[in-house]
């Protein structure tokens, strides 16, 4: 008979340490756990625009016209704000021959139903109605995957036509009721993606209104335009645009009485260019001196 090569013993007392070891690795690996990977939080960093980017210093001179086309290329101002799709490359051409810069209106927050591209949108991101205006609906900005194919297409047709920068309108939806629980972090986080395309293709960009994310907007936009901002007494929210040498243009409207009289002295004392429009936008202009 073959003797075994180890005692009974001897085998136990392995199985035993072997057994210990395990059991002591996986209590160790158990009380100090799997590592998680760490929480993914979005980031906004501040945007350096490129050196070619026009970025309009305070007191430039602006005209803002929508309708009553064709425009009008005899209005005396430095910048003129115009439609997107309702003006061909050679509008554009011709203002730039005269030394003038163009801003490209379009809605980022909203939709428009006259718009070439209005079947684009997909339904669920469109809510509701927007009050005043007949045709527009607010949009769901949370859902930017799904804005983005539209909205690059429109900025590279800005990019296209030759326009220097981008009026985004509608761009505080998160202050309305759109139907869609909206909050400042989202509206911020739609923000700063605008301005971020905007830029990736040279063009500067405004913040439209939107005055109470101005601390949080102001690395990432290039100038402000607002709106009966002296009528409704909030144009002193806009002061960190000028400090930053950056220029805020204020539209005051026809429609509610106001005059120059009343705005013009105190626009200059805060170094902002002020004008009054009627409210459809139309080439009618009267401008503080």
């Amino acid at each position: 008979m073959e003797r075994p090569l180890f005692s009974s013993q001897w085998q136990s007392f392995v199985v035993l340490f072997v057994s210990s070891l395990l059991l002591a690795a996986c209590s160790t690996q158990e009380a100090q756990g799997t590592p998680a990977p760490p929480e993914v939080q979005p980031t906004f960093p501040a945007v350096t625009p490129d050196r070619t980017i026009w970025r309009p210093a305070p007191g430039v001179s602006w005209q803002w016209q929508l309708t009553d086309l064709p425009v009008d290329t005899s209005v005396d101002a430095e910048v003129y704000d115009i439609d997107l799709f309702d003006n061909e490359a050679s509008v554009i051409a011709a203002l730039h021959a005269q030394g003038r810069k163009v801003i490209c209106y379009i809605s980022a927050g909203s939709w428009e139903d006259w718009r070439p591209d209005k079947g684009q949108f997909p339904p669920e991101i469109i809510g509701k109605d927007y009050a005043g205006w007949p045709g527009e609906k607010w949009l769901d900005i949370r859902q930017i995957d799904k804005l983005a194919p539209i909205l690059r297409t429109r900025l590279d047709l800005c990019r296209d036509k030759g326009f220097d920068g981008v009026e985004p309108d509608n761009i505080d939806a998160y202050t309305n009721d759109t139907g869609f629980p909206l909050t400042y972090q989202d509206q911020l986080h739609y923000n700063i993606w605008l301005a971020d395309e905007a830029h990736a293709r040279g063009l500067s960009i405004g913040l439209k209104n939107d005055s109470d994310q101005v601390a949080d907007l102001l690395p990432y936009f290039d100038w402000a335009l607002t709106e009966d901002c002296f009528d409704q007494g909030w144009c002193e929210q806009m002061i960190p645009f000028i400090k930053a040498g950056k220029a805020v243009i204020d539209t005051e409207y026809t429609d509610t009485g106001i005059t120059l009289d009343d705005f013009c002295t105190q626009a200059q004392a805060m170094q902002m260019r002020a004008i009054l429009k009627h409210r459809e936008l139309d080439a009618f202009i009267q401008a503080c001196p």
